[in-house]
């Protein structure tokens, strides 16, 4: 089976996106993390373009150790030897030299004829072929340059000694088929074309990234050049993750084979958005936070009797722990029973009708329903008051550790109250305070799950905080509503110990 080879240009390529500046650590990690990925190429910087970007590409090719590291360079001595300076050290090193080949590159951006570029592919070529074995050589801007013209470069190049030619779409102009049948013709007219790896780097200027990659694997190339989560310039490049897994999953159609590990590209997705600041858009494919998600009544059903109905790959398959579906306005009774059962919530026929129509109520006013809002449906009945909230107060600051005091009342049937005070520190004032309400019952809660949301708009909107707490094996949730959030906060986990003590799961310890 043909294997497909991954050139990773996201430390290149990638950190060229507006806005993105990665030091030299967070190019290390993420060039470790692509090693697990099971990329083959890593490009690694453009070393000549500053003293910060060669000493990141040659952290990279000396502790990086099990994959090609890559140094980008233009057909020019200084670049060459710059490139060679970075990446010496490196167990498997490449070079990769380019030049323009359009006529409206050759014409406004380099002022030269195409014998003068021809001739400085071919010097280019050969004088990083006396630094390294592996010479990868691009034409900039292949897609809008002439066939034959292409053909003759390609071919005194691959005579030079590269090892890989390469054919950018470098400004998104081509199509699909377009692209397929120019990669053919190229590989068609060019001499020494079955002694090199073929390979394409599309960009996304018109959306058609990844589907001109995908065209050029039916056209017969070994390498694709991509970045994680499609970073790069202007709109960005093929992406990896979706290049992976179109290839996994219709091996079917491809017919070949590639060293990515699938199940790592979750946790590189996430590291590269993380250091890069470049949020991943919710219905990017593959590693958007919804390409998993199912809201649909009709979906979910039939998600729940058969995945294979509307889910081509599974969230496993990249590495990502999470349950499918989604529960909102659009979920039906089949999905709500489903997620009940997954929370151990028993709930006859006749109150599971009640708490649907109460669900559908609720999911008009919030977007997602979370498991407490779960929790809180299936109450038959709200529980008796058994402490109330009397007063909180909050010491915190950046240079304080927060601390929180909270006064509970305790209404025990008697004329006079008692009232309860306890303080405790916390990582935070919520958790400063919801330790004190631990220390005044007298056991603690583990908090499951914690969610905040603005009832309505502006500055004064009210903020609503519903929460999950486990106290030993069992789990309550809890409410708060209130202008404050931390007030709202408090407010959750009090009502959640309440409904804990009127089930009998808790006591107060003896007073």
């Amino acid at each position: 089976m043909r294997r497909i080879e991954f050139f990773d240009t996201t430390l290149r390529d990638g950190e060229q996106s507006p806005g993105v500046a990665l030091n030299m650590e967070e190019k290390l990690q993420i060039a470790r993390q692509l090693e697990k990925l099971g990329v083959d190429v890593i490009e690694a910087g453009f070393p000549v373009t500053s003293p910060g970007d060669f000493e990141a590409v040659s952290l990279i090719a000396e502790k990086v150790r099990n994959t090609t590291i890559a140094a980008l360079a233009r057909a020019e001595a200084k670049d060459i030897e710059r490139a060679w300076e970075a990446i010496h050290i490196a167990e498997n090193p490449r070079i990769h030299t380019f030049i323009a080949t359009s006529p409206i590159h050759m014409q406004y951006k380099l002022r030269k004829t195409p014998d003068e570029v021809l001739e400085r592919a071919v010097y280019g070529v050969k004088l990083a072929k006396s630094k390294v074995s592996d010479v990868e050589f691009s034409a900039e801007d292949a897609s809008r340059s002439d066939v034959d013209f292409l053909a003759k470069v390609f071919s005194l190049v691959i005579k030079a000694g590269a090892t890989v030619i390469n054919i950018p779409d470098t400004v998104g102009y081509a199509m699909p088929a377009e692209f397929a049948q120019f990669v053919k013709a190229i590989m068609d007219k060019t001499d020494g074309i079955e002694k090199v790896k073929v390979s394409v780097h599309c960009h996304n200027d018109l959306g058609l990234a990844v589907a001109n990659s995908l065209a050029a694997v039916k056209a017969g190339i070994h390498q694709i050049e991509c970045a994680v989560n499609g970073l790069g310039e202007r709109a960005g490049n093929a992406a990896l993750e979706e290049l992976a897994m179109a290839l996994h999953t219709r091996k079917d159609l491809y017919g070949v084979e590639t060293g990515i590990i699938t199940r790592e590209i979750s946790r590189t997705s996430s590291l590269v958005s993380r250091l890069s600041g470049m949020r991943v858009q919710p219905n990017k494919a593959i590693v958007g936070k919804n390409a998993f998600a199912h809201e649909s009544g009709i979906h979910q059903d039939g998600v729940l009797k058969e995945r294979s109905t509307y889910e081509i790959m599974s969230p496993d398959a990249i590495g990502l722990d999470m349950n499918t579906i989604v529960l909102g306005k659009h979920s039906g009774r089949h999905a709500v029973k489903q997620s009940l059962d997954d929370l151990s919530i028993e709930v006859s026929e006749e109150r599971f009708e009640k708490l649907f129509e109460d669900f559908k109520i609720l999911a008009e006013k919030k977007k997602i329903i979370t498991e407490a809002d779960l929790y809180a449906l299936a109450e038959t009945q709200e529980a008796e008051e058994t402490l109330a909230l009397n007063y909180w107060q909050i010491l915190s600051g950046n240079n304080l550790k927060p601390t929180a005091t909270i006064g509970l009342e305790l209404k025990d049937g008697k004329e006079h109250h008692n009232e309860l005070v306890k303080a405790a520190y916390g990582d935070g004032p919520v958790a400063a305070a919801y330790k004190a309400i631990d220390k005044i019952v007298g056991i603690e809660g583990k908090l499951q799950n914690f969610s905040l949301q603005a009832i309505d708009v502006g500055e004064d909107s009210q903020g609503e905080v519903t929460v999950t707490v486990s106290f030993g094996d069992h789990t309550v949730a809890g409410r708060g509503v209130s202008p404050d959030i931390i007030e709202a906060s408090v407010k959750a986990y009090v009502q959640a110990v309440n409904r804990a003590l009127s089930k009998g799961w808790i006591s107060l310890k003896q007073r």
